[in-house]
């Protein structure tokens, strides 16, 4: 399967195995979602379980709330993360904070689905990563596979999960692993392990990060697409890095990361989003508190830049493989 597959596959299973399970969102019904994500979900398990909205955002979350409250298991789509924030009242004052307020008698499991990052010439409006924002609010849990077996698994893991999750799915990386070269042709999943995804139900576990590739020199930190930019740099470089694929942002697996760190002596994070506030500057922080003392070099980041995403400069906005191989040779000869 691709990432597409394995996340259709995930909803399937759910929508099957349990009636409160329900999806809704823009076009995510007859039209099966501007990814086809949701394909076929309408036609299988009908209209009243798997059903269009208005292009409302604030009403889309808000509904979910009401469903879950009343003991449903939502799974709202938002088609670009771009547009999560019209329904960010809904999602921090009330989905979050929900449970926390009922003494736990109200539990909030809400997934909430939404394409994010760059690399497809979405401009400004199509491009955005703001997973750092929701890693800023208690009683979220906010994740992001790398690959179709993780989709799947992460995100059943989420849809069981009792509080609010917020399930980032890397667009540029849907149809296959994207090494940064944006000139060279896109390999499909089908050429990888990580495209044997198991037809049944099984879940991949929130709050555990995957070492990706072993390495004695270098940690790097990252998630999403750059798990795989990462992985094509340090092997056009013969860098002995280690790669961690944090997978979940919130909970967050510290432990992998402070054992990685310890072992190598040297720590780079990397991800699309900006680069001021970003989830990067809290890594480097961990990285810092719990490390200091193994850390042959300053953490160094490597990230997008503090600018809207430029259409015309996607490249150069891009932490690409040149700009990887910048912080790797910084960190490493520090």
């Amino acid at each position: 399967m691709n990432m597409i597959e394995a996340i259709n596959s995930a909803m399937d299973v759910a929508l099957s195995a349990d009636p409160n399970v329900t999806v809704l969102g823009e076009d995510i019904g007859f039209f099966g979602g501007v990814f086809r994500a949701t394909a076929g979900l309408q036609k299988k398990h009908g209209k009243t379980r798997v059903f269009d909205t208005p292009i409302n955002e604030c009403g889309i979350i808000g509904v979910a709330v009401g469903m879950a409250a009343y003991g449903l298991r939502p799974i709202p789509e938002i088609q670009f993360a771009d547009y999560i924030y019209p329904g960010l009242d809904q999602l921090v004052s009330e989905a979050a904070r929900l449970r926390y307020r009922s003494a736990g008698e109200f539990p909030m499991p809400i997934t909430v689905r939404t394409p994010f990052g760059g690399g497809i010439f979405g401009g400004q409006t199509h491009s955005q990563s703001p997973e750092a924002m929701f890693t800023h609010i208690c009683g979220i849990k906010t994740v992001i596979p790398s690959n179709p077996y993780d989709a799947k698994g992460l995100l059943l893991a989420a849809i069981a999960d009792n509080d609010p999750v917020v399930f980032f799915e890397p667009k540029r990386i849907y149809n296959g692993p994207f090494d940064g070269h944006y000139d060279r042709p896109v390999s499909p999943w089908s050429k990888f392990a990580q495209s044997e995804v198991p037809e049944g139900h099984y879940t991949v576990p929130l709050g555990k990060a995957a070492v990706v590739r072993e390495g004695s020199d270098l940690t790097i930190l990252t998630y999403g697409t750059m798990v795989h930019v990462a992985l094509a740099t340090v092997e056009e470089k013969g860098v002995d890095a280690e790669v961690v694929d944090l997978r979940t942002l919130l909970p967050l697996d510290i432990e992998t990361i402070e054992a990685s760190v310890k072992k190598t002596g040297r720590c780079m994070v990397l991800h699309e989003a900006t680069r001021t506030s970003g989830f990067g500057a809290e890594l480097a922080a961990l990285v810092q508190e719990r490390c200091f003392y193994h850390l042959e070099a300053p953490v160094e980041r490597c990230t997008g830049f503090d600018t809207p995403y430029p259409h015309s400069l996607e490249w150069a906005y891009f932490p690409g493989p040149f700009r990887i191989g910048t912080a790797i040779d910084k960190v490493m000869k520090s």
